[in-house]
């Protein structure tokens, strides 16, 4: 390691820090190294990656960390590390090159560019050798060669700038159940009906794919869909890929068994799943999906929250060196934790004495057997079982915890924030626990008052007491999901005027005026090769649509006929892709089962609000919306307001008469 830093050391990212004692010279992104490179005519080289990223680290060591590689970099080259978390703007613009050049990509990546900053040459890892000759092939192209570099970089920057255009498409007639059937059965073919998921391997588990399963199966009442999203969930919660001690899921399986985890835990993927979870028990009732919910949000708020009520990004998959050494067990330690319950519990948990992966006598805890199976089969009741269980997680934990732990990752980043109140505000009406509406409130409230810009945008992250980068557009749309998630938790009309303004503040500075989609980056933000829309569904969902989504909720919330007229459009252009690849188009696609059944508002009056909503809460309508309050302003509430408890069911701008009863409500509530 280098005695003397490089300029990373001012950085606010983990992932930025940890290249910090590097010797190649490192930049971050912004105007000094960007001069420099104008200045001196030198090539850029941007190498894009996050704290939990394996890969990262092992080129890191391999190679960045070597002074025969840093030297090579340092003569030719204007080095510039990002962390992708920090500035997806950036990564989005050379993931699209490298993929455009060599059809695939992920992290780390790796792009050489001109002085300008538009891509010639890149990849993801490469061994040491293999880097040191790709570096000083391109620094000899540059050096002897210019003009076919910069006829390499037209190409390249015509096809990023080209990508994923989406023009304004001719609105159908009407959506109807056909237009969902087209999208679901080609989907259907690649459903691992054995072990839940794709048939494929790595497994992710793509939240919101899953929740557009939920929705489908119950309105369209499809039996495919059901068995498939159900038995995706169950065997997630029983795999390896969950913390069975402490609850939370790692970023994905590398096997098609949901077994063995790539390690790392994410902030959006288990934000997301606390919602699917908690949906998905809505659903179906499913105690193992209640178990799981209630674990992954005491994980989040044990180890995962700031002191300020936000929540941390990640955690490493690599703790000592060695990836998973936190998190598994050898049968020697699990014995010693638990004594004479271990016998029992190393076969619940599938731990032997030769191990469970590939390197010798290692478990990661997994479940192959239902407790009420496994109670039988063991000749004990289920709640012995269950008692068990649970002073054995507490030992296991506690024992785990003198570990030396994986490294945190505790930028605190808003759209990822957002879509763990989310989580937390749907759990808490979902289960009536009030303390998980209190963290939601806590976040929320803590990002209104110290993540807004003068201009009244938001900041997209948070750290040591500092906001350094302006929003992206899934800071916004997830955001302004997580207050209306908020106002349908507590029916505080100031959740929603949040959202509203924060909503207009997105139409001015993020529209495009060729295209109904809003671009990635606002209008005042800093100038890139290219300005992206994010349209694609991916293991997180497309800023543009989850805002289609927004602009339709609060259109309704608000009787605001522009934003319901912007969310057809955007649906309406993206309409033709969906069928050619739903699992890439989960949430538009939920956005037309919303179109094709429309939403049921409800609007709820009188001195029994809470508790008509908690027993509405009890039956899953996932088309829904729920208005509620004795002062509200908003329009399907004003002229409403009585002492006497009544229910509006309201759609298509048509209300039924009120009724008095929750059950007397579903009977007016049609799919």
């Amino acid at each position: 390691m280098n005695l003397e830093p490089n300029n990373l050391i001012k950085a606010s990212s983990p992932y930025l820090l940890q290249h910090a004692y590097n010797p190649v010279n490192w930049y971050e992104w912004g105007e000094e190294a960007l001069q420099k490179a104008e200045a001196e005519n030198k090539l850029i080289l941007v190498s894009i990656g996050y704290s939990a990223c394996h890969w990262c680290h092992v080129m890191e060591r391999e190679s960045f960390e070597k002074h025969e590689v840093a030297e090579v970099m340092n003569e030719h080259f204007v080095c510039i590390k990002v962390d992708r978390e920090e500035r997806p703007d950036i990564d989005q613009i050379y993931m699209m090159a490298i993929q455009l050049m060599t059809g695939s990509g992920g992290w780390p990546l790796n792009c050489i560019c001109l002085p300008d900053q538009r891509p010639i040459y890149g990849g993801t890892y490469f061994k040491k050798d293999d880097w040191i000759s790709v570096l000083l092939s391109v620094a000899n192209l540059w050096a002897n060669e210019p003009d076919k570099a910069k006829q390499y970089a037209d190409r390249l920057t015509d096809g990023i700038r080209n990508s994923e255009k989406v023009i304004p498409n001719v609105k159908v007639d009407e959506y109807t159940r056909a237009h969902l059937t087209e999208i679901i059965e080609p989907w259907k073919r690649y459903f691992d009906m054995a072990e839940g998921g794709y048939n494929r391997a790595p497994k992710f588990p793509l939240p919101n794919n899953w929740q557009f399963m939920l929705r489908y199966s119950h309105l369209m009442e499809d039996d495919a869909t059901h068995v498939s999203a159900l038995l995706t969930l169950e065997k997630m919660a029983l795999g390896g890929i969950y913390d069975h001690v402490g609850g939370g899921f790692a970023r994905y399986s590398v096997d098609g068994n949901w077994h063995v985890p790539h390690f790392e835990k994410m902030l959006y993927d288990n934000g997301q799943l606390i919602s699917l979870y908690a949906e998905a028990y809505q659903y179906s009732k499913s105690l193992l999906f209640r178990d799981v919910v209630v674990e992954t949000i005491d994980w989040l708020e044990r180890e995962m929250t700031s002191p300020e009520g936000l929540f941390y990004s990640a955690l490493d998959a690599d703790s000592e060196g060695v990836e998973g050494k936190f998190y598994v067990w050898n049968k020697e330690e699990f014995d010693a934790v638990l004594e004479e319950d271990a016998q029992l519990l190393a076969n619940y948990y599938n731990v032997t004495d030769d191990g469970n992966w590939e390197e010798e006598e290692i478990n990661i805890l997994l479940r192959k057997f239902e407790e009420e199976e496994y109670a039988d089969v063991k000749g004990i009741t289920v709640m012995e079982l269950q008692e068990k269980i649970r002073e054995a997680k507490v030992k296991l934990l506690q024992a785990r915890s003198k570990r030396v732990r994986p490294g945190l990752d505790d930028k605190c980043l808003t759209a990822w924030n957002a879509m763990a109140i989310k989580g937390l505000a749907e759990s808490a009406g979902i289960f009536s626990i009030s303390h998980y509406y209190e963290l939601a409130k806590k976040a929320a409230d803590f990002i209104l008052a110290n993540l807004r810009m003068p201009d009244g945008g938001l900041y997209r992250n948070f750290k040591s007491g500092k906001v350094t980068i302006p929003g992206f557009l899934d800071d916004y749309a997830f955001f302004v999901e997580a207050l209306i998630a908020l106002y349908q938790s507590d029916s505080a009309d100031r959740w929603l005027t949040e959202a509203k303004q924060l909503t207009d503040y997105v139409l001015t500075n993020f529209e495009d005026p060729d295209s109904p989609m809003l671009f990635y980056t606002s209008a005042s933000g800093e100038t890139l090769i290219a300005r992206k829309h994010e349209i694609m569904d991916n293991v997180i969902p497309s800023s543009n649509s989850t805002m289609a989504q927004n602009l339709h909720v609060l259109g309704l919330l608000f009787d605001n006929e522009q934003y319901i007229n912007k969310a057809a459009a955007m649906l309406t252009s993206v309409h033709p892709q969906i069928k050619t690849y739903g699992s890439a188009y989960s949430n538009w696609a939920i956005q037309l089962l919303n179109e094709v059944f429309g939403i049921n508002e409800i609007a709820i009056t009188g001195d029994k609000v809470s508790e008509i909503k908690r027993e509405l809460n009890m039956h899953y309508i996932p088309n829904k919306i729920t208005l509620a309050g004795t002062n509200s302003s908003l329009p399907l509430l004003k002229d409403k307001q009585s002492i006497e408890t009544k229910i509006y069911i309201c759609r298509n701008k048509a209300c039924q008469l009120p009724v008095a009863t929750v059950d007397e409500a579903l009977q007016l509530i049609t799919k």
